[in-house]
């Protein structure tokens, strides 16, 4: 039987980032992660707002940027801004190069695992690994305790024939056709003949139709005069945006420490990991003692903190997917974008002020107040 300090079980982001962390700040621990897949992280992009980390939270995740921007646009049908502030992307491709070259001894790949305790993990060809303590970072998993939207997406990486002209990401091209609920297009200018064009979907659950996702991405290039050449890769994914739930229940059904998207450390509305990603390593990071005990406790107290802080995002929500049509969702996102620029770094940050908060409710309502006070209100959860 293998022994570790730690076993971090899915190479995902959250867990690589605090198996990076700790090499580099508890070189003494021992490591081992598991992941099911061939390959760590997957195919994925994470993006975050530099203002989204603290100085010192930066200063160590920038070695594995890939993309900086100055500033991003967004688009809707009455108007377009450009908002200043440096926008930064991570691609699994290149992070996943840092964390085998650093970790590479300490990784298990192609491992499904069978069952996880606080200091044991079951591997489906009979091995056995134990620890001193064990984090559990496979993913989000749907639970009772939890009532969610969701944000499902298809991202193609295309090399085209000629130059594309953009000069930093378009967050949200919301002028496109709604379809099935909120819909708009993210596109990251990779180089001056490549883009990440992202066809996204805020929807009430997992429906979204990969080839007309496809589709959508071809004719949404063909209208901006984009000639597509290549396509190099293509990721999808399905983020959970919180209605509302129970925390405590949520926690009680899990008896090691999570991580990631499993322990509910996202942006409520956007679906935006990477900073929690980032705060929960330096947590774990600074900890002197590594027992799963420990380790539960501080994690749930983190997460704690940060449900507590996101109250209000899950009101939002249930006004942008309770309180009209789907097709109707565009207009509170238009009408959130027209906000100060600062409010809005705030929001993508989960630093919003009192002020900031009656500032997004005042004024003319996107939706209907009855039906606003009814989706805040109704119990969602038994």
């Amino acid at each position: 039987m293998e022994e570790y300090d730690l076993i971090l079980v899915g190479a995902g982001l959250a867990n690589t980032l605090i198996a990076l962390r700790l090499q580099e700040k508890r070189p003494d621990l021992t490591l081992l992660l598991i992941e099911t897949d061939e390959q760590i992280l997957g195919n994925h992009t994470w993006s975050f707002h530099r203002r989204d980390l603290t100085p010192a939270q930066y200063e160590w995740i920038h070695p594995l940027v890939d993309y900086c921007w100055p500033g991003y646009d967004v688009r809707f049908p009455l108007f377009s801004r450009g908002l200043s502030g440096e926008y930064c992307s991570i691609t699994s491709e290149q992070l996943a190069k840092t964390v085998m070259a650093r970790l590479g001894p300490q990784i298990m790949t192609g491992c499904t695992v069978n069952s996880v305790t606080a200091t044991q993990v079951r591997i489906d060809d009979g091995r056995i690994v134990q620890a001193h303590a064990v984090i559990d970072g496979r993913g989000f998993a749907v639970e009772k305790t939890m009532s969610i939207g969701i944000q499902a997406f298809v991202g193609q990486v295309w090399r085209l024939a000629e130059p594309h002209g953009l000069s930093q990401p378009i967050l949200m091209d919301a002028t496109v056709d709604q379809q099935q609920g909120y819909r708009f297009v993210y596109t990251l200018p990779l180089s001056a003949t490549e883009l990440l064009i992202e066809d996204t979907h805020y929807i009430d659950r997992v429906q979204l139709d990969p080839e007309q996702a496809r589709t959508n991405i071809r004719d949404y290039a063909a209208s901006q005069g984009w000639q597509l050449a290549t396509l190099q890769r293509e990721e999808q994914g399905n983020l959970p945006i919180t209605l509302a739930g129970k925390f405590s229940r949520f926690w009680a059904t899990r008896s090691v420490a999570c991580s990631g998207l499993r322990a509910g450390l996202y942006h409520a509305t956007t679906g935006y990991s990477l900073p929690h990603a980032v705060a929960l390593a330096d947590e774990i990071a600074q900890l002197s003692c590594m027992t799963s005990p420990c380790l539960r406790t501080t994690v749930q107290r983190y997460a704690q903190k940060a449900w507590g802080r996101q109250r209000f995002f899950r009101i939002l929500n249930r006004m942008l997917f309770l309180a009209g049509p789907a097709t109707q969702r565009r207009g509170v996102m238009q009408r959130f974008y027209r906000l100060n620029a600062d409010l809005i770094a705030r929001f993508y940050a989960g630093q919003l002020t009192l002020w900031d908060k009656l500032r997004i409710v005042s004024g003319k309502p996107p939706v209907p107040v009855i039906a606003a006070l009814k989706a805040i209100l109704k119990p969602l959860i038994k």
